[in-house]
C-alpha cells in the first residue's frame, strides 16, 4: 500500500505539477488507503491535501488504517463532505472492490468529481466501472487519468472502459505474475514484405458475396477495402439481379455472376449487404470456400440456420472469422445485447468454443479470440468507426489478409489493429473518416 500510495504521488506530481489543491475522495477499504497513502506523500511535498472520507467508514484494519493513521499524522485536512475548489482530483473511493451499489453519499461525491471539471485520477478503475467487464453503473466516475495498479484490468478496455478511463498508465509495483491472463492488449505486426519476383497471383483471390438490392455499396466497399490492403485480385459476387457492371471509382474490382465464382479455391468475405438474399447461399459458402469470413447479414442468416451451424464447425481449424457486433452475436447466441455488452469476453469466447472459429466481436475494445486462445483485446479506433460501411471495410481487410497468407487469429488481430489505427491517426482537418475514405486510406 505504501508503494500504491507513493506511485499514485509520483504520477500526480507528473501530470499535474503545479496543482496546489488536491482532493482525494478515499473509500473504505484497499482503494481508499492507497489514497491515505498518497495524501500523505503529497503532504510531504507541500501540497494542500483535503481528503473526504465517510462518516463511520473508515479504515477498521489491516494496511488501510495503518495509511489512515499516517494521514492522520501528516497535515493533511480530513472531512466528510467535498471541498467546494480543488485544482486535482483523485479518485480513491472503490476501484476494483465495488463497482455499484454506493449509496446516495458516494453517489453524491461522484457527481461532484463529474462536475468538478478539475482533472481527475482514478485509483486502478474509474469508482463505478466494472474491472472485469468494463460496464460502467449508473453513478461512474469519468476520469482523464486511471493508473491501473498490480495488473491492467481487463475492464479499462473494452464496453464502457475506453469512454470512462481517460489515459492509462500502468505500475506494477514489483509484482511478478505467474498465472494466465484474462486477455491480452493487441499489438502492431510486423508488415510483410512483398518479394519482388511476385505476381497478382501470389496475393490471392478474395470474393465478396452480399449485396442485394439497395445495398450493393457494402459489397463494393468490402472489395476496396481488400484491394488497397493489397489482396492479388478481387472479385464481387453481388446478389443484387441488376447490380452494376463495374465500379467506376475502383475498376480494378471484377463483377462476376456468383455461380461462375471457383468458391473452393477463394478467400470469401460473406454478408456485406446480402440480406435476405444470402439464405440460400450461405451453406454452400460454409461448406466450399477455402478460408471465409462471415459478416453482416450472413451472421443473421446463420443464427438461423442449423445446417449452415453444423457445417461451420466442420470446417478447417484457423480458416473462419465471424465478425459480429453486439446485435448479431446476440442473435447467434439467443440472448440479449445487454447480456452481451454485460460480458463481452466470455461471449465471444462461447461463440469461438461453439462455432470452432475466430470470432471478432466489434464494439468499443473490439474482442478478437478462438477455442483454446486467450482472447485478444483491441484498444486502436474511435467514435469516427461509428457510421454506415466501416464493418464492412474491416471485413473486407480481413478477406485480404487471409488470401495473402494468414492464418484466420493472425488475419483477424492484425486487420482490427490496423483498421483501428487508421482512425485514430486520422487528422481532424481532413473532415470526416467515412467508410470509402477509411478503404482506401488503408
Amino acid at each position: 500500500m505504501q508503494q500504491a500510495g507513493l506511485a499514485i504521488a509520483q504520477l500526480t506530481l507528473a501530470i499535474a505539477p503545479h496543482a496546489k489543491s488536491i482532493w482525494i475522495a478515499c473509500g473504505p477499504g484497499n482503494n481508499g488507503g492507497d489514497g491515505l497513502e498518497a495524501a500523505a506523500q503529497l503532504s510531504r511535498l507541500g501540497k494542500a491535501v483535503t481528503v473526504s472520507e465517510f462518516k463511520g467508514q473508515l479504515p477498521h484494519h489491516g494496511d488501510a488504517l495503518r495509511a489512515w493513521h499516517t494521514a492522520q499524522a501528516s497535515e493533511v485536512r480530513f472531512t466528510n463532505v467535498p471541498p467546494e475548489t480543488f485544482d486535482f482530483c483523485i479518485d480513491a473511493l472503490f476501484g476494483i472492490g465495488k463497482s455499484a451499489g454506493f449509496g446516495a453519499t458516494y453517489e453524491t461525491w461522484i457527481a461532484h468529481i463529474n462536475a468538478s471539471g478539475a482533472p481527475v485520477l482514478s485509483v486502478d478503475v474509474p469508482s463505478g466501472l466494472h474491472a472485469d467487464t468494463g460496464v460502467a453503473a449508473k453513478s461512474c466516475v469519468h476520469a482523464d487519468f486511471t493508473l491501473s495498479l498490480l495488473t491492467l484490468k481487463t475492464g479499462l478496455f473494452t464496453a464502457d472502459g475506453r469512454a470512462m478511463v481517460g489515459e492509462v498508465w500502468f505500475n506494477p509495483l514489483g509484482a511478478q505474475h505467474t498465472v494466465t491472463p484474462t486477455a491480452n492488449l493487441a499489438t502492431t505486426t510486423v508488415k510483410r514484405s512483398r518479394p519482388h519476383n511476385t505476381h497478382k497471383g501470389s496475393f490471392g483471390d478474395v470474393a465478396i458475396v452480399g449485396g442485394d438490392v439497395g445495398m450493393v455499396g457494402a459489397a463494393v466497399l468490402a472489395g476496396r477495402a481488400a484491394l488497397h490492403s493489397g489482396a492479388g485480385r478481387v472479385f464481387l459476387g453481388l446478389l443484387a439481379e441488376l447490380g452494376p457492371s463495374h465500379d467506376d471509382i475502383q475498376p480494378e474490382l471484377m463483377i462476376r455472376n456468383l455461380e461462375s465464382l471457383d468458391i473452393q479455391n477463394m478467400n470469401v468475405v460473406a454478408g456485406c449487404g446480402g440480406g435476405s438474399a444470402m439464405a440460400p447461399h450461405l451453406q454452400s459458402l460454409v461448406q466450399r470456400a477455402k478460408t471465409l469470413v462471415l459478416d453482416a447479414d450472413a451472421l443473421n442468416q446463420l443464427a438461423l440456420s442449423i445446417d449452415a451451424q453444423t457445417q461451420l464447425t466442420q470446417r478447417p481449424e484457423n480458416a473462419t472469422v465471424l465478425t459480429p457486433h453486439p446485435l448479431e452475436a446476440a442473435r447467434l447466441l439467443k440472448a440479449s445485447v445487454a447480456a452481451v455488452q454485460a460480458d463481452r469476453l466470455n461471449a465471444a469466447q462461447t461463440l469461438a468454443d461453439r462455432w470452432k472459429c475466430v470470432i471478432v466481436l466489434k464494439g468499443s475494445g473490439t474482442i478478437i479470440t478462438q477455442p483454446g486462445r486467450t482472447p485478444t483485446i483491441n484498444a486502436t479506433g474511435d467514435a469516427r468507426l461509428a457510421t454506415a460501411g466501416t464493418g464492412d471495410v474491416l471485413a473486407g481487410l480481413i478477406g485480404s489478409y487471409l488470401a495473402q497468407g494468414m492464418g484466420a487469429w493472425e488475419a483477424a488481430h492484425s486487420a482490427v489493429f490496423h483498421h483501428g489505427r487508421v482512425a485514430d491517426l486520422w487528422p481532424d482537418k481532413a473532415g470526416t473518416l467515412t467508410a470509402s475514405r477509411l478503404a482506401q486510406a488503408l
